[in-house]
């Protein structure tokens, strides 16, 4: 969530938001130090510090330092198994802040760094009550009085080729995480009207050189309306190496491209780091739905891993359309 561009939403909008941040944890938490969420003066909110019992005394405290107007920041010290019944155990200190229209102005720098992408460091310290923010120049300067905190998200590259049912339902179930999408098709009016915020729908003239201006990092899905074009996507994709190739399909249809693949040349361990059918085993469910779900937890392993390991089975499944 890019918490500043939420918050300064909130403040356009409502007139006043408050924001609760995870400061301090010791021993087992829901959620990790910087894990924050945004709250609207009538209590709708975005994001989570770890949802039950503190969440919802958190959000109390900050709905009621918003009704009383701007404000003191608070730091609220909780021991969750004691005081909230919460079997975590740990203890956390939870820094709530409120803000309204005058602090617009302080708050734009720190919008126009989260929209640079990528994760920033700011320096925080309190100033009359209220938590004063300034961006690191010299993260780690034993001068600083303070404390530091990391804003931004890293998001990871995804290229989807194809934008038929399975290729929609992807991009709907990628929408909320930490990814950006290129999201391809060759197809005039291929595309939904509307598209999640983290996707650029791109019509593709060249879909070779969009595998070659790719990001070593990046993730790949082939999913087109036209096998010999899929073909040619993966064939591009895996001469390079990128973390994750997939290819929507069956045992069938991933049998038949490999053979093309050694009549290619291609080295038996790219073709076998080649993902196809997509998805995690066992889920053999065929509805775009429940293949984008299954894929959405896949990319999450490999992104948690940094990347699948080369010798990854295929699933059993099949998810051809």
């Amino acid at each position: 969530m890019r918490v500043w561009r939420q918050l300064t939403d909130f403040v356009a909008r409502h007139g006043s938001a408050a924001l609760i941040t995870v400061h301090d944890v010791k021993g087992s938490a829901p959620r990790e130090v910087g894990a924050r969420m945004v709250v609207r003066p009538d209590g709708a909110f975005h994001g989570t510090i770890g949802g039950g019992q503190l969440e919802f005394r958190m959000l109390d405290i900050a709905r009621e330092m918003l009704a009383a107007g701007r404000g003191p920041a608070r730091i609220v010290d909780q021991a969750l198994g004691p005081d909230l019944g919460q079997c975590c155990g740990g203890r956390v200190k939870i820094l709530i802040e409120t803000f309204d229209q005058q602090d617009l102005e302080d708050l734009a720098p720190l919008v126009a760094a989260e929209a640079g992408g990528g994760l920033f460091e700011v320096e925080c310290r309190m100033d009359g009550g209220r938590v004063r923010r300034e961006i690191s120049s010299a993260v780690g300067d034993d001068r600083w009085t303070g404390w530091h905190e990391t804003h931004g998200e890293v998001r990871t590259p995804v290229l989807i080729f194809g934008a038929g049912h399975v290729g929609r339902a992807l991009v709907l179930s990628l929408a909320p995480l930490p990814y950006s999408i290129r999201w391809l098709d060759d197809r005039e009016d291929a595309f939904p009207s509307h598209v999640p915020a983290n996707a650029k729908a791109v019509r593709m003239w060249a879909p070779e050189a969009e595998i070659a201006e790719a990001r070593p990092d990046s993730l790949i899905l082939v999913m087109t309306h036209d096998h010999p074009l899929d073909m040619a996507i993966a064939a591009a994709a895996l001469r390079r190496d990128f973390p994750y190739v997939g290819l929507i399909g069956s045992a069938t249809k991933r049998a038949r491209f490999e053979k093309r693949f050694r009549e290619l040349g291609m080295p038996e361990e790219k073709i076998r780091s080649l993902v196809c059918p997509i998805g995690l085993p066992g889920i053999a469910d065929k509805d775009p739905a429940v293949i984008a779900a299954s894929v959405t937890a896949q990319l999450l392993q490999v992104r948690e891993r940094g990347g699948l390991e080369r010798n990854l089975s295929p699933p059993a499944a099949s998810n051809d359309t």
